[in-house]
């Protein structure tokens, strides 16, 4: 800080100093005493105009207190001293003290004493210290070079043991555990294509509607109607061995609409759903049966949004103690207000997968998977590993695959059994890891690899043909992956071989990857000219575990709508009747309320009850009553 800027902070004005030896030279000054007294003076005495502000003579020292450039001293090495400050004010003391005496005040000016020049100091020096503060945690903030991701996840692993909470239940809990932030789509598609890109289209905020909860699954819309109770709650049905088992009710209000939806889908009319919805907007199976309406005419806009406010409507009917990260939260299948919960987060994450989110979809599925893992009511464990290749998380689909092969035999799914080598070939391609655990990874894949050709040699044959490579001659001409390998495989197995190649086979397609599998090839094709006795062992596996496919399955396979696969149901289960909000409901359903069924009409022969059907749809003449459950 200059001296004069702290003459004016005493209240020394030009013209008030007190007199010293030099203080009377008329003609001559020197060069730093110019710059001191502030800019010079151009011809006729007028100051520069720049001028003008420096000068401005101040009455009251509080007027100062927010001029920046008095604030603020000298920078020194990207710091102000205080030393400078202090040294000041005791310089100026000291030519007081040597002064005998001062010129008086003129007229509204006041005196500034020392001690009040001592309090603006204080003031000063811890204006600038909190500015310090700030600007240290700024440059913090700026200089920043770590990814968001790896920092969270930092935290994550420095906060999870210590976190207060239930004990851990088993190792399920942490292989099937869900992060919130990847729940959101925009996390992932911000990490692919930056914040910008991905909120530069939203328009500025409007007034929007006051919705009544914050939610993990979905953000609520501007454009959706206000969001009312539709009589959706959530009970808790009993806590055992750490698991929680929850279960969604329906009021009586509800069950009156569900009755008029049942009814709304016989009539194979979805204007009659459509109808329902202007009533109840917030119904769970009319949203889910109206967005597959809307995904068949190709409007997958409308068709996600319809799930999105089904998820919305759920999700505000959560018990408290409901949790959708902890794993130990379990949702019976069997019960048909439970299965619009998974099937609306089913088909929330096939359409994440198809806007480019694997990471995201990948989450949804372990949330799948972590309802109910041991009975796997529509078989995610057919689906698990592709969305994780697709991911690049390699480590979750080995570890997931290391943990559950005691006791799921997971290897014996051809999905399984192809996708894990692959990942191990896939984490040795890259170059961040060490040497050694490259090499390892690269022999564990080619011996898993060789043990999944050997148990399915049925796959190799249809795999080139999807990649479009034309297999060598002593390959396609060996008895093992010739035709008859493909043909004499069980029909659940040919089912299941279907959906994993229908799905993932375009995962095979790198050069490096063919290369990698034709050395493979050639040494099966040794073993089993040797006569290795685990190539006969494999075989009678094969007519042993495959007999008939479970009914999950079959579920997966409907829901996944992959032809080569539907096209490989058996007859039993193309003959049923296939719902879109209820496919393929389980034998055992446990229903918990009933509701009445009309009787036809036509079998009565009323030509006036025709008429009115004609009219009216949901018109009935007799009630009585049945199941909840649709028909299988």
């Amino acid at each position: 800080m200059s001296r004069r800027a702290l003459r004016r902070l005493r209240g020394e004005q030009r013209g008030q100093e007190p007199l010293g030896p030099g203080a009377l030279q008329f003609g001559f000054c020197d060069d730093d005493d110019a710059e001191e007294d502030g800019p010079k003076r151009g011809p006729g005495g007028r100051r520069p105009r720049g001028a003008e502000k420096e000068g401005v003579r101040v009455n009251n020292r509080f007027e100062l207190i927010n001029i920046e450039d008095l604030e603020e001293g000298p920078v020194v090495n990207g710091e102000r001293p205080d030393s400078l400050l202090t040294d000041a004010v005791v310089s100026g003391s000291k030519r007081r003290s040597q002064s005998g005496s001062a010129e008086p005040k003129k007229d509204g000016e006041v005196a500034v004493p020392l001690e009040q020049s001592n309090a603006s100091g204080k003031l000063r020096k811890k204006k600038k210290k909190q500015k310090n503060k700030r600007n240290s945690t700024g440059e913090t903030s700026e200089n920043g070079l770590e990814d968001i991701d790896r920092i969270l996840e930092r935290i994550e692993d420095s906060s999870g043991p210590h976190r207060p909470g239930p004990p851990p239940l088993s190792s399920r809990k942490h292989v099937l555990y869900v992060e919130h932030r990847h729940l959101n789509p925009d996390t992932e598609l911000k990490r692919y294509f930056g914040a910008r890109a991905v909120l530069g289209e939203q328009r500025p905020r409007q007034r929007q509607r006051v919705y009544p909860k914050c939610t993990w699954l979905t953000t609520p819309k501007s454009t959706w109607p206000r969001y009312t109770k539709p009589g959706l709650s959530m009970r808790l049905l009993e806590s055992k061995k750490g698991l929680s088992c929850f279960v969604f009710e329906h009021s009586e209000e509800y069950q009156q609409t569900q009755h008029k939806f049942l009814a709304a889908v016989e009539s194979m009319e979805p204007n009659n759903i459509v109808v329902l919805l202007q009533t109840s907007p917030y119904h769970v199976d009319s949203l889910l049966q109206l967005s597959d309406a809307c995904r068949f005419q190709d409007d997958q806009e409308m068709a996600r949004d319809l799930v999105e406010r089904a998820l919305y409507s759920m999700e505000c009917a959560f018990h408290p103690l409901f949790s959708l990260t902890s794993g130990a939260c379990r949702l019976d299948y069997r019960r048909p207000e439970n299965r619009s919960f998974y099937l609306a987060l089913y088909k929330q994450m096939s359409f994440l997968e198809k806007r480019g989110c694997p990471r995201t979809a990948l989450e949804y599925c372990k949330l799948i998977l972590s309802l109910e893992p041991d009975e796997d009511p529509l078989c995610m464990l057919l689906l698990v590993d592709h969305l994780a290749l697709r991911a690049r998380n390699y480590e979750y689909l080995i570890r997931l695959f290391q943990e559950w092969e005691a006791h799921r035999n997971l290897s014996q799914l051809p999905n399984f059994a192809f996708s894990v080598p692959l990942a191990y070939f896939l984490l040795s391609q890259q170059a961040d890891l060490p040497e050694q655990e490259l090499s390892s990874a690269r022999e564990k894949a080619s011996f898993l690899v060789r043990q999944a050709l050997t148990m399915f040699p049925g796959v190799l044959m249809p795999l080139l043909e999807y990649c479009s490579v034309r297999p060598d001659a002593a390959v396609a001409n060996h008895r093992f992956f010739g035709p008859d390998a493909e043909i004499s495989q069980p029909p659940a197995l040919s089912q299941l071989v279907s959906l994993y190649l229908g799905r993932s086979h375009f995962l095979w397609k790198e050069p490096a990857i063919m290369s990698w599998l034709e050395e493979n090839v050639r040494e099966v094709l040794q073993a089993v000219d040797a006569g290795d006795p685990a190539v006969e062992e494999c075989e009678n596996r094969r007519k042993v575990l495959y007999q008939r496919a479970p009914r999950n399955i079959h579920r997966h396979v409907v829901l996944s709508e992959i032809k080569e696969a539907v096209a490989a149901l058996p007859p039993d289960v193309t003959a049923q009747s296939v719902m879109g909000f209820d496919p393929l409901p389980p034998v055992d359903s446990i229903s918990s309320y009933t509701r009445p069924e009309r009787l036809s009409p036509v079998s009565h022969g009323n030509t006036i009850a025709l008429f009115f059907r004609s009219l009216l749809p949901s018109y009935t003449m007799e009630v009585r009553e049945h199941p909840l459950a649709s028909p299988c």
